[in-house]
């Protein structure tokens, strides 16, 4: 009997360690998956995790960072790059999945589909207020059909909310085109503007996302745009030199009304049933 209840004891603690360390083991994947999309600046290119005792841990070549967790501890760890040659703690584990679970746990942001954004860009989020940036960074945008960086995440149920979402430009340059005519105002600026400041209103708007505010501090590379656009046309008193450069800072913010349909919308998407509908002659026609 003694040897029986030691054996039932042996096997409890082994389970419980086993369990610990799935916990340990899967608490950091989710967090180094949302680091690597939170903070692709730092951790770029998805890496596989390794375990070297008492490490579980990523490396990312192009930056020479280091990110993982100390079994010993279960603090998180950062190393090389902008964080040096010593070992830098963050936080413990816990009180960083506590974070990202209480912000949507969709790669630390709830307002955003952050899934297909462009790569060098960064969020972060606090209440109803999201930060979209490239940090010190250029990167590449590939047509003007992705100015829009804060998504709605598609829906499972829906919530009845039309929210109509409206962007306002505070500054914006571009570099790498020069207008040597004078009086000729800029018209590259006005068309990266005006498809920055298209309305979009969203059917079935998540809860709480009604009175979603998004500032954005960014630098885009629009050569391709700009290529696009313009093709190979040669204007007179317009010099180009690539790469082409947009950088904007602004304010996005949604607001609760009526009904979409009714409203200014260049666009209209359903978050619930995926539809989408574009205004075309001053009346909304659904995408097919």
């Amino acid at each position: 009997m003694k040897r029986l209840i030691l054996s039932a004891c042996t096997f409890i603690m082994i389970a419980h360690i086993q369990l610990a360390f799935a916990t340990l083991s899967s608490d950091t994947e989710k967090l180094l998956n949302w680091a690597e999309k939170t903070f692709p600046q730092f951790f770029p290119n998805p890496q596989a995790t390794q375990n070297i005792e008492p490490w579980l841990f990523r490396y990312y070549p192009e930056t020479g960072v280091y990110a993982g967790v100390n079994k010993s501890d279960n603090a998180v760890y950062v190393l090389g790059g902008p964080w040096g040659n010593t070992p830098a703690v963050i936080d413990t584990l816990a009180n960083l999945i506590t974070q990202i679970d209480s912000s949507g746990g969709n790669g630390g942001i709830a307002a955003c589909d952050t899934s297909n954004t462009l790569s060098g860009v960064s969020y972060s989020q606090s209440g109803n207020v999201v930060t979209v940036t490239t940090g010190s960074s250029c990167v590449v945008l590939p047509d003007l059909s992705t100015t829009n960086l804060c998504t709605v995440p598609s829906q499972t149920t829906a919530s009845g909310i039309h929210a109509l979402g409206s962007n306002t430009i505070t500054s914006s340059v571009i570099g790498g085109i020069k207008i040597s005519i004078i009086g000729l105002p800029d018209p590259f600026s006005e068309l990266i503007n005006s498809a920055a400041n298209v309305k979009h209103c969203t059917i079935n708007a998540p809860a709480g996302t009604e009175n979603l505010t998004v500032n954005s501090d960014l630098c885009l590379d629009i050569t391709t745009v700009f290529s696009k656009e313009l093709g190979s046309i040669s204007i007179p008193g317009v010099e180009v030199t690539p790469p082409i450069t947009y950088t904007t800072t602004g304010t996005y913010k949604n607001a609760i009304v009526a009904d979409c349909f009714a409203t200014d919308a260049a666009t209209i998407t359903d978050a619930f049933t995926g539809e989408a509908w574009v205004k075309q002659d001053g009346r909304f026609v659904k995408v097919k």
